[in-house]
Parts: structure tokens; sequence; C-alpha cells
């Protein structure tokens, strides 16, 4: 053996996003600012896009004051031609973060149609068109791309009074693996990122009942629930470099919820 020989050693992939755009849905408050904030702070430039006007025009600001590069844009992604127009002024995007969506929770037999149809048009339809508008501009664009669907832990189990939901974020699941096989011809990675319960302004109030906070404690495995942070690092992971051979795969961030 020739010690004098140097090592080659591999140099790891940036997770850096300089250079970048990034669109992040529903991006004024809870996870969807999280993921923003996270891809500015990564060095892109981040179009937050939501219904509310006040809240992503705050939102941005806020970016901006932290040194980031950040624009609101007014949407609701339930406007298939809204989401079009968007994608043409303000892409071609380099990342998206396929944030926009809801629930509406009842026991299963008393499920109501309008909001199995709320939820479903929202979660489902709006996500996967958003989805499809993004790739599209990614082809043309020819440079490939990262789409981050936020789906949940709930996409990979069952819940109580959780039904819709949870056949909205296996649908996501279940697209998002068909996705990834044509997409990867173009050089487009889409996966999932699937979060336990995470304290935002949504999902406090449930916070508050005794018998959800000991549901919780059982299940999830790290004692706690999820903060923004948590989602953070995982959302630029899936969007930079560094997982450049990842696709049509599902990041839980569940804190060990499916490990049994």
């Amino acid at each position: 053996m020739n010690e004098s020989a140097e090592t080659r050693l591999p140099r790891m992939p940036s997770i850096r996003l300089e250079g970048k755009r990034a669109l992040v849905t529903g991006a004024g408050r809870g996870i969807g600012l999280g993921c923003a904030a996270a891809l500015a702070e990564a060095g892109a430039h981040v179009v937050l896009a939501a219904r509310t006007e006040s809240e992503i025009e705050t939102a941005a600001a806020a970016i901006r004051r932290a040194g980031g590069s950040a624009d609101p844009c007014v949407l609701d992604v339930q406007d298939v031609a809204a989401v079009r127009r968007v994608v043409s002024d303000h892409g071609p995007f380099d990342a998206f973060v396929n944030n926009a969506g809801g629930s509406r929770h009842q026991p299963f037999l008393e499920v109501e149609e309008k909001a199995f149809d709320d939820v479903v048009a929202l979660n489902l339809r709006a996500a996967f068109f958003a989805g499809q508008i993004v790739a599209r501009s990614m082809v043309d664009a020819g440079k490939g791309g990262s789409i981050v669907n936020i789906s949940s832990q709930m996409g990979h189990v069952g819940g109580p009074g959780r039904s819709v939901y949870c056949a909205t974020k296996f649908a996501m699941e279940g697209w998002t693996k068909a996705a990834a096989i044509e997409l990867g011809l173009h050089r487009i990675r889409i996966n999932t990122l699937c979060p336990t319960f995470i304290d935002t302004p949504m999902t406090r109030p449930f916070f508050d009942d005794p018998a959800f906070r000991l549901w919780l404690g059982d299940k999830i495995k790290l004692g706690r629930v999820g903060r923004l942070e948590d989602i953070m690092g995982a959302v630029v992971f899936l969007c930079s470099d560094a997982s450049a051979l990842m696709t049509g795969s599902a990041v839980l961030l569940d804190g060990g919820w499916t490990a049994e």
C-alpha cells in the first residue's frame, strides 16, 4: 500500500439554496410560514402565497427584516386558473412547497357531504393541480426542481374523527409516488413531508382538551408535540442538492407515532 497516496474525500452536496426561487402555499402562518422562513434562511428567494393578504405581507416583511428575500402573493389555490397565472408571473421555480390544506374532523358515521367535498377540494384537488402546474413549468424551464407535498403522519395511519383527512393524505402519498415515476425523466423530484401534530394556530385549540393531550402522549414516543422548528431542516433538505437522489419518498417527522 502506498501510504503517500492522497485519499480523495467525497464532498457533501450543498444544503444552501442561493440563486433558487421557491413557492410556498399556505405561507401566511403555521407550517407554511415555517417552511418559507427556512427556505429564505437557506438563501432562496421565496414567494409566499395564501388567501389572506395581510398575513402574507406581514410574513414576507418579517423574512426581509431577518435578511431573507421574499415576496407576498395573494392566491386561492382552489382557483386553478389563478395558480397558473401566479406560476407564469412569478416562476419558474426551483422548489415548490405544496402546503395549503385543512381539515374538518367528524366521526366517520357523521361525515357530511359538504365537509367531505370541502376537504377533498382543498387537500386533494387543489394540491394535485398546483403540483401539476408547477411541474409543467419546471419541465418547460428544463432545469429540474424539487416539489415537497406537505402530507401528514395521517397519510400513513388512521385517526379517530379523521376519515376524510386521512383519505386525502393517503391519496397525496399515492399521487406523489406516481408523479415521481414520470417526473424523474425531467430531473424533477417530488416527495412528501409528513409531520405529527405541530403547535400552530390551527392545532393549538385541540391541545386544551385533556383527553387529546393524553392520546398524543401515548402516540408520540418522543413525548412532545412538534414545533415549527422541527420541520424547517427537513424542508430545506428536500429542496436542496443534499437530497438529490430522493424522490417518491415520505419523510416522517412524527416523533415515533408510526413506529408501532
